[in-house]
């Protein structure tokens, strides 16, 4: 019964910490929580109004969430340069109360300078988010000149609070966190093995929901490898740690991801495109014959990919012993051509991809564990750890980050911090109009759309859903007041409640978000005696307000058209993609060894980036459907090339150390290809005229034929490269058309050879 017990709690966890990877949310709700609670039942001993304990909560959330340094010691120094900041906007906010004018033209100020601040990084941006939210604290609790000592003390100990929160009671380290996040990645790398099964079996009827799920359980394979990779620098001990437990994370994406891949060709009566994994709602392949009948081979598979599922999500920590070392073996067994069933050739691709996936969870696991016992090896895993030992000889460190060479407006944080006040000096005063009271409730709305957005079409989407989670907020708000009527505590207790789930949902859903919001302040006012209809009413005048004037700032003061944005940042994918596979051919072609897993990250990152900034565009609101399916169908262009550039990438860094794989001049020709194809679309994006074309014509086996060599066989390293560069060639090209890049056809590049 324990067994059962400790089974079904161990797949709980593993489900709940897969859906928030490194469980950042749920940390950042229950410290934020925490130090609330913390903070309410010091003023409640201490015998204060209900309006300092209004002050102290609102004040230690602000305290907790602003500050988003990873090291303990940068967390410490902010915290300690938040409090007089804190002190000195609450001053502030007392002694401009009553000046009108006054009062609003500091406020604009503060805003412009909080924005602005955000170009000094995590620490500028935390104090500029503490000075705005506490005078708008004063503001919010009528702070005056008389009440300014017991508002420092408020001040002082929720900070304090906060403090024993973040490094007693709920300590954050970046190696927790590294850990954490490591625990997510093999929950999510088992459930997309899980998926894979499920594909495996799957009816005709049934694929296009399998299929879904798969691209869902892949693309947050790949989120959690980037969260890691965020993190690998201060989590880890040193640089060649961080730089092994990167190469080791990307590995187990890239071949976990190729087997689903070969499964899904495998099922597919004919060779099915790798844009079917990335694409949204692309069309489901045909399937095939080959798993239909019952055969020994169909069998062997699904019983090998339950013992990949059991690799993946069983941790080191539980113990190998003999059962799982021989599950280990077999699997591993499959990367030798003798050991693979008679099937047809997509389905001893398929074991082949099996192998594979279990040498990267034997890497993965030696990676992050340690050296493991031996005893149970055999000569198939036994050359595997030896090929991690020549692989992890010499590693390179990460690179320096690049320094942002823009200036004066068109720097992103003094563009927003110019808009932003813009945006303010509206709201401020259609604000006073509505309420000389509640005015800065759309002063706080035109500041919060403004924030984590770089293009016109965010901000007009943010402010869309704030708008909606209010108006959903108010109609909670309503009954909740009455329900909880006088009882200050109930009040208190759902405020936690709904701030824990505020911060929890905010990476999910800013509408979910605002909606706790509004709910919440609807039993704050309940607190303060202040609540009615006609104050929640306000509310969302005033959201709707904020949101208006946001967007009319980010119309006409210095705007980013989401065109513009999402053109800079594909031309900066383009850069990367580049980037990534002129230096993974070069290596294959026997040129220096480099850090080609180091740029695939930045090409990924890259990626999320522009992955972020098309949302407006592919938003349901969006009247533009054509302009929706383009982007959406550049993106997943985009994902594919950028897996098989990272699948080549992870290849050619076994050149330099591994007796398997050997450098092959040949490809040269191909990788310059490839380059000179993304060079012609990077530069067509910035609207620089080259004259060039996209160079279409024989695929890149032919052109290794052409050098007098024959096609590798199935299964080979030189066959997966070969196979990598074909799909890149084609999804480049691919590129070009949805672009209106001119594209060069058979003809005109045999005569152009000529």
């Amino acid at each position: 019964m324990k067994a059962v017990t400790r089974r079904v709690w161990t797949g709980t966890w593993d489900r709940f910490s897969a859906s928030d990877p490194g469980l950042l949310r749920l940390m950042a709700g229950l410290r934020t929580v925490s130090a609330i609670g913390l903070t309410l039942v010091a003023l409640a001993l201490l015998d204060t109004g209900v309006k300092l304990m209004v002050a102290g909560a609102m004040a230690a959330m602000v305290s907790t969430f602003a500050i988003k340094e990873k090291d303990v010691r940068g967390q410490a120094v902010t915290l300690g340069l938040g409090l007089p900041v804190a002190l000195a906007a609450m001053s502030l906010g007392a002694l401009l109360n009553h000046r009108v004018i006054a009062g609003d033209a500091f406020f604009v100020v503060l805003i412009f300078g909080a924005v602005y601040s955000r170009r000094f990084g995590d620490r500028g941006t935390a104090l500029g988010l503490i000075g705005f939210q506490i005078y708008f604290i004063s503001l919010f609790v009528g702070a005056s000149v008389a009440k300014l000592p017991v508002l420092y003390l408020t001040l002082a100990l929720a900070f304090a609070c906060s403090a024993v929160v973040r490094f007693a009671v709920i300590p954050e380290t970046p190696q927790r966190i590294l850990k954490r996040l490591r625990d997510a990645f093999r929950a999510r790398l088992a459930q997309l093995v899980a998926g894979q099964i499920e594909l495996l079996d799957a009816e005709p009827e049934q694929m296009d929901k399998v299929l879904d799920d798969l691209r869902r359980r892949t693309a947050r394979l790949h989120e959690a490898a980037l969260m890691i990779q965020s993190r690998l620098e201060e989590g880890s001990r040193d640089a060649a740690t961080a730089a092994l437990l990167q190469r080791r994370v990307a590995d187990a994406e890239i071949a976990t991801e190729r087997l689903g891949m070969l499964l899904l060709n495998a099922r597919s009566a004919e060779r099915a495109d790798t844009l079917t994994l990335h694409l949204p709602h692309a069309p489901v392949p045909a399937t095939g014959d080959l798993f239909t009948v019952e055969d020994d081979a169909t069998v062997t598979l699904r019983r090998d990919l339950n013992a990949l599922h059991l690799l993946v999500s069983r941790p080191a920590s539980a113990g190998q012993g003999s059962g799982v070392a021989h599950v280990r073996n077999r699997l591993l067994g499959y990367r030798d051509e003798e050991k693979l069933p008679r099937a047809s050739t997509a389905v001893q691709d398929v074991f082949r991809g099996l192998g594979e996936a279990a040498r990267s969870v034997l890497g993965l696991r030696l990676a992050l564990d340690g050296p493991q016992d031996e005893s149970h090896d055999s000569p198939a895993t036994t050359r595997s750890r030896e090929e991690f030992d020549a692989e992890d000889v010499a590693l390179a460190g990460p690179d320096e980050p690049e320094e942002d060479d823009r200036t004066g407006l068109q720097r992103l944080t003094t563009r927003a911090a110019f808009q932003v006040s813009v945006g303010s000096v509206l709201a401020i005063i259609g604000g006073e109009f509505l309420s000389s009271q509640r005015w800065y409730w759309a002063v706080l709305t035109c500041w919060v759309v403004f924030l984590n957005t770089a293009s016109t079409g965010e901000i007009l989407v943010k402010g869309y859903r704030r708008l909606i989670g209010t108006i959903l907020g108010v109609i909670a708000g309503v009954a909740l007041a009455g329900l909880v009527g006088n009882h200050t505590w109930i009040a208190f207790a759902l405020v936690l409640l709904f701030i824990f789930a505020m911060f929890f949902t905010a990476p999910l859903s800013y509408a979910l978000m605002s909606f706790f919001v509004t709910a919440m302040l609807g039993l704050l006012y309940t607190l303060l005696n202040t609540y009615s209809l006609d104050v929640l009413v306000l509310r969302i005048e005033e959201t709707a307000l904020g949101a208006v004037c946001g967007i009319i700032a980010a119309v006409l003061v210095l705007p980013v058209h989401t065109d513009r944005r999402t053109d800079e940042l594909l031309g900066t994918v383009l850069d990367r993609l580049g980037d990534v596979v002129s230096a993974a051919v070069e290596q294959l072609c026997g040129g220096p060894a480099s850090d080609l897993l180091g740029r695939a990250r930045d090409l990924d990152t890259a990626l999320d980036e522009l992955r972020a900034s098309t949302k407006p565009l592919t938003h349901p609101i969006t009247p533009l459907r054509g302009r929706r399916q383009t982007a959406r169908y550049l993106v997943a262009l985009l994902e594919t090339c950028a897996y098989h550039a990272r699948s080549l990438a992870a290849t050619a860094e076994l050149v330099p150390h591994s007796k398997n794989v050997a450098a092959d001049p040949r490809l040269e020709r191909a990788g310059l290809r490839i380059a000179h194809n993304i060079e012609v679309i990077a530069a067509h994006v910035r609207e620089e005229e080259t004259g060039s074309k996209v160079e279409s014509g024989a695929s890149i086996a032919s052109m290794i034929k052409g050098d007098g060599a024959a096609t590798p066989p199935s299964g080979s390293v030189a066959f997966r490269v070969l196979r990598h560069l074909q799909r890149l060639d084609e999804g480049v090209a691919g590129l070009a058309r949805p672009l209106d890049v001119p594209v060069t056809d058979r003809t005109e590049t045999k005569a152009a050879r000529g």
